[in-house]
C-alpha cells in the first residue's frame, strides 16, 4: 500500500471512529446511490447513525438537481431527507455568487441542468441558457454572427448531457467579450455514476472545453473546493475534527475531507476501486477504506 497510514475499516476502528465523529458527511452517487438504484444497506445506515444522534449531510458534486429535486430523489429511494442536509454543487454555484455580492443586474449564463438555474432563481439572479440551449445549432456555412447578452456578468458550467457547439460559443463570447465575466465550474470531475450500469462522462469534459475555448481557468465551487466547506461550517457549527466524509472519489471527496481537517473514509462501491487506491503513484490516502456504506452498520453491530 502506498505511503501506509490507511486502514481497512475493521470492529475495533470503525467503533474509534464513530464515537470521535459527531457529523457524517456523506457523497451521493456511487455511494448513496448508483443511478436510481440505493445501494444496498444505505437506509438501514443512515438511519442507525440518525438514530445515535449523529448530524448527516449529503454533499454532492452532482448540479443537475437543486437541493429540492435531491430531497425528493431522496424520498423516491424510500429516505427522508430535508433540504438544509443536502449540499449541492448547483447550490454552491448560487451561494457564490451572494458571497462576492454579485450583481442582480447582471445576467448568468448556464452551461448545465435545471439544478443550476433553479438554485440561481432563488437566490434571486436571472439565468438564461440552460436545458433549452440545447435544441439551438449552429450552422457555419451560412456565416453566422451571434449576438450574445452583454449583461451576462457569469457563466456557470455544470454537468450537461445537451452540451453542443451554440452553448460553448455563446459561453466563450460572454467570457471572453464581456469585460469581468466571471468563469464558474460547478466540479471538474472526469466521470460518475450517472447510472448502476456505467460511469458517464462528468462535468469536467464540459469544464476543460470551455478552459480550451477561452483560455481561463475556472473558479470551482464544488469539492475539492473550501468554499462549500466555509459554508458548510457557518451552517453546522460543528467542527471539522468531529466530521467523517465518505466517499468513492480520491480526488475530490477525499481530498476535500482531508484539506478541512476531516477524518476520511472511501468507499469502494464508486469511481475508485482498491488497485487505484493501492497505486503507487496515487498520494491521496483516506483514514480508512471499506467496500460499501453498510459495513460501517455491520462492524459496529455484529
Amino acid at each position: 500500500m502506498n505511503g501506509g497510514g490507511v486502514e481497512l475499516l475493521n470492529a475495533g476502528n470503525a467503533t474509534a471512529l464513530f464515537h470521535s465523529v459527531d457529523a457524517f458527511l456523506f457523497d451521493c452517487d456511487g455511494v448513496i446511490w448508483k443511478g436510481d438504484k440505493l445501494i444496498d444497506g444505505v437506509y438501514d445506515t443512515l438511519t442507525f447513525l440518525r438514530s445515535q444522534g449523529k448530524k448527516l449531510v449529503f454533499v454532492t458534486n452532482n448540479s443537475s438537481k437543486s437541493r429540492r429535486q435531491f430531497a425528493s430523489k431522496f424520498l423516491s429511494l424510500g429516505i427522508s431527507v430535508s433540504q438544509d442536509e443536502i449540499f449541492s454543487s448547483s447550490f454552491a454555484a448560487a451561494m457564490y455568487l451572494k458571497s462576492i455580492e454579485f450583481s442582480p443586474d447582471k445576467k448568468v449564463y448556464v452551461v448545465g441542468g435545471e439544478g443550476i438555474l433553479e438554485e440561481l432563481d432563488l437566490a434571486g439572479f436571472t439565468a438564461l441558457g440552460g436545458p433549452e440551449d440545447g435544441k439551438k445549432m449552429i450552422e457555419l456555412k451560412e456565416n453566422p454572427f451571434l449576438e450574445h447578452d452583454k449583461t451576462v456578468g457569469a457563466v456557470v458550467i455544470g454537468l450537461d448531457q445537451y452540451i453542443n457547439f451554440y452553448k460553448l460559443h455563446y459561453a466563450t463570447l460572454c467570457i471572453r467579450e464581456n469585460p469581468g465575466c466571471l468563469f464558474i465550474a460547478t466540479n471538474r470531475d472526469a466521470v460518475g455514476n450517472m447510472t448502476d450500469l456505467q460511469e458517464w462522462p462528468g462535468a469536467g469534459c464540459m469544464v476543460a472545453a470551455l478552459c480550451g475555448s477561452t483560455e481561463k481557468e475556472p473558479i470551482v465551487v464544488g469539492k475539492p473546493s473550501a468554499f462549500m466547506m466555509d459554508f458548510l461550517l457557518k451552517k453546522f457549527h460543528v467542527d471539522t475534527s468531529r466530521m467523517c466524509m465518505v466517499g468513492d472519489r480520491l480526488d475530490t471527496d477525499i481530498l476535500f475531507g482531508q484539506s478541512a481537517g476531516c477524518k476520511t473514509l472511501l468507499v469502494l462501491s464508486g469511481v475508485t476501486t482498491l488497485p487505484t487506491l493501492q497505486d503507487s503513484a496515487n498520494n491521496i490516502l483516506p483514514d480508512y477504506y471499506t467496500d460499501k456504506v453498510s459495513d460501517l452498520l455491520q462492524l459496529l453491530r455484529p
